[in-house]
This record gives C-alpha cells, structure tokens and sequence, in this order.
C-alpha cells in the first residue's frame, strides 16, 4: 500500500463538523425538517457527523452519482447510479458531498435537485478543492479548503479502499 501522510486529523474533523451543524441551525430556525442528500459513496460518514452535530430534524436520504470509476482522476462524465426513494418537493434539502473538485457533479445535481421543487435548496462539502473547479458552484457550507493531492479517508477511497480512516490523508 502506498504511504499516507495526515492532512486533517479526527480531532479537527470533530471540530469543524460542530461548527456547520451550528450554521445550518442558525439557518433553519423555524424547526422544519432537511433532507439531508448523501451523495454516495463517499458522503455517508460526514452526512451521519453531520446530522448527529445538528439540532434541527434532518431526514436522510442517498443519491448515487458516477464521475471517477476507478482512477484518481474524473471522467467529465455524470450519471445518477441510485436515484433518491422519496419526493422533497416543498421540502428544504441540503447536497451533502464528500469532496468538492471540479463541479461538474455538484452543478449536475443542482440542476437535478432544483427540478424537483425543494423548498429550498444548499450545499454542504466536507472538503473544497478550488483549485481543479471546472464549473462554478456555489457552496453554502464547507468543512475545510484543502490543496490539490488526492485525499483519502473519513468516507473517502481510492479504488474501495480507505474510507474507514479517522483522519484525511494524503495518498502518496
């Protein structure tokens, strides 16, 4: 196996997480309940951080996107592998992704998302690549802005593996 060198450590993960859940309570005050999308696969271990750092009600549900097969690097090509079970029509409902790169998934979802008539609808990234975006997308809540090297942990793979590590690591 390749070496890994820690980028962001459980501890700060723990930290930041408590921090969005706070904003995303300040901005839904009224005690309605969020959908909280996953994008699988990589999502799911922030997405339940997440949701256990918040108060408001969240609801969860999962929506299967492919752009990277198997190598480090994206196709350019999106395709939805599970669509969602329920309708959020007039529901608010928060994108929750692992890693922001490109944007060419996230400006797809949006658009998917958007057509479906949420009551309103926001972004939530665990990591924030600027460097590599290809296509604008506006983000509402960012766990941490990290540099271009191919990450790995926290829910995050290369190849399947890897997701189970606490921190985010940097695969060499």
């Amino acid at each position: 196996m390749p070496p890994l060198r820690v980028l962001i450590s459980a501890d700060q993960i723990r930290e930041r997480i408590a921090e969005l859940g706070a904003e995303i309570d300040r901005d839904y005050p009224g005690g309605e309940p969020i959908y909280l999308i996953a994008v699988l696969k990589g999502a799911c271990i922030f997405l339940a951080d997440l949701a256990r750092a918040m108060q408001t009600p969240a609801r969860f549900e999962f929506i299967g996107i492919s752009s990277y097969g198997k190598g480090k690097t994206t196709s350019g090509e999106v395709k939805v592998t599970k669509d969602l079970d329920v309708s959020v029509e007039g529901h608010h409902v928060i994108l929750v992704e692992d890693i922001l790169d490109t944007g060419l998934t996230l400006s797809y979802l949006m658009k998917l998302m958007a057509q479906r008539k949420p009551k309103s609808l926001r972004i939530a990234t665990f990591l924030n690549k600027p460097e590599r975006r290809r296509s604008h997308v506006h983000v509402d809540y960012v766990g941490f802005r990290i540099p271009d090297e191919f990450v790995v942990g926290y829910g995050l793979d290369y190849d399947e593996d890897y997701r189970n590590l606490k921190d985010v690591c940097v695969l060499g």
